[in-house]
């Protein structure tokens, strides 16, 4: 699961929609959260890097008249404040939205009985965001259009060897005592939005064994990492130690799961945080230096088995996210899922399950002719091998200038006993004892 403050929507000579071009626009506001900021690099190159646009994409989108004034646009420093920490208005938005996510699980794990239907966990989550929401900041936004709010990740609940992405539109499965849960949603308010993911046990008291185990790592490298993720440290200061952590617990980072940082309506881009360095070109992140007044969603999965979970059955997935790319289509089914996604999910994830309309033969012939043309990006629904424990924690946190704010919190009703949690590394210890807020050293008179 996965950085650019927009700019107002203000940008001239940019067009809704490029005629006869892969790259699609659904809105100035929605363009601009991914191209406008003073840090980044304004060119067709950064396009194609965040919009994974082919060489004829590409080629395309340089040709276009309106390039050459995206290229030059710059943030006024009245753009840059209204969307920073800096404004109370953006920091109330993320904390409302977490406050919403925090109910949502709460709800979930209070609802999650031996016998009760995913799907109707998966419905609860997604349910409660969105009525949530729709009760927060009513008024206007930038554009004089009602403040966009709904769900940023739909509600997955993954159980025992299922590593996440299950968010089912039908299925039988109910859960049963023991299990081992994982709860990952999202929403947001006005783009700005909060992410979680909490691992519970059914019917449990108290945790204990290899599930207490890989709970307890999944939370000490959670909160290893929201204190190494400060202003003036660096990305590649972060992995090693979670690694030293996972090895002490006998456990595995899940491969490709990463933190990112976050802004409106972006919630998977900028710098990145890839708990497993990996070999693989294509998951290479250049390590740079973490800035006051960003924001992250810290997300660690970590499994008793080898962490290289696998896709069983392509079906099974349900959870997919908007690419910014446009072709002819050619089925109607297709424009017309395609127009629906624009208008109700244009930067977001979603799941199947959030379509109106229900889902039938047409509609997943739709998914697959969107998925295969490149215009949505597809979150398999992965495994580690059966009799495996996966456990999560992902939370979203304020660089603020006192130190990081924690967003989420989670249910505290159930005890995990790790018997290695004392054998922790010194150093290790140390650095989950120290405060999210350092107090500030007094001068000397």
């Amino acid at each position: 699961f996965r950085t650019r403050p927009y700019a107002s929507g203000k940008l001239t000579g940019i067009p809704t929609t490029v005629p006869h071009s892969p790259f699609l626009w659904t809105s100035p506001k929605h363009l601009c959260a991914r191209l406008s900021t003073s840090r980044c690099d304004r060119t067709t190159k950064t396009c194609s890097a965040v919009f994974n646009l082919s060489n004829q994409a590409l080629d395309q989108l340089n040709a276009h008249p309106s390039i050459s004034a995206m290229d030059e646009y710059q943030l006024t420093p009245e753009e840059e404040a209204q969307v920073s920490l800096s404004n109370p208005d953006v920091v109330t938005k993320y904390k409302a939205a977490a406050r919403i996510v925090n109910q949502a699980i709460a709800a979930i794990v209070a609802a999650a009985k031996p016998g009760t239907l995913v799907t109707d966990l998966c419905d609860l989550g997604d349910t409660f965001m969105n009525d949530a929401v729709a009760k927060e900041f009513k008024g206007k936004d930038e554009e004089n259009k009602p403040v966009e709010k709904g769900i940023a990740v739909p509600t997955c609940i993954s159980v025992n060897h299922c590593v996440g992405h299950w968010s089912p539109v039908e299925s039988a499965q109910t859960l049963k005592d023991g299990d081992l849960v994982k709860i990952d949603l999202g929403c947001h308010i006005d783009g700005f939005a909060s992410q979680a993911g909490h691992t519970f046990v059914v019917g449990a008291s108290k945790v204990t064994g290899r599930e207490a185990d890989v709970m307890q790592c999944a939370k000490d490298c959670y909160e290893a990492a929201a204190r190494l993720i400060k202003p003036g440290a660096f990305v590649d200061d972060v992995p090693p130690v979670l690694e030293k952590i996972a090895k002490h617990y006998g456990v595995s980072h899940v491969e490709g799961v990463m933190t990112n940082q976050m802004n409106r309506f972006i919630i998977d881009s900028g710098k990145v945080i890839l708990n497993r360095p990996s070999d693989n070109p294509e998951q290479q992140f250049q390590n740079a230096m973490f800035e006051e007044g960003e924001v992250y969603a810290i997300d660690v999965i970590v499994s008793t088995g080898s962490g290289k979970p696998k896709m069983i059955d392509e079906k099974e997935t349900t959870v997919f996210k908007r690419n910014y790319g446009h072709l002819d289509l050619k089925v109607k089914a297709s424009r017309q899922l395609i127009s629906q996604i624009d208008k109700r999910f244009p930067t977001m994830l979603f799941s199947l399950r959030n379509l109106d309309g229900g889902i039938d033969t047409k509609v997943k012939l739709a998914v697959q002719d969107l998925s295969r043309s490149g215009m949505i990006t597809h979150f398999p629904v992965t495994w580690e091998k059966e009799g495996e424990q996966v456990a999560q924690v992902k939370g979203t946190f304020l660089l603020m200038p006192n130190g990081s704010d924690r967003l989420n919190s989670f249910p505290q009703d159930q005890v995990v006993e790790s018997d290695k949690k004392a054998t922790l590394d010194d150093e290790v210890k140390a650095l989950l004892s120290t405060s999210l807020k350092p107090k500030k050293k007094k001068n000397k008179a």
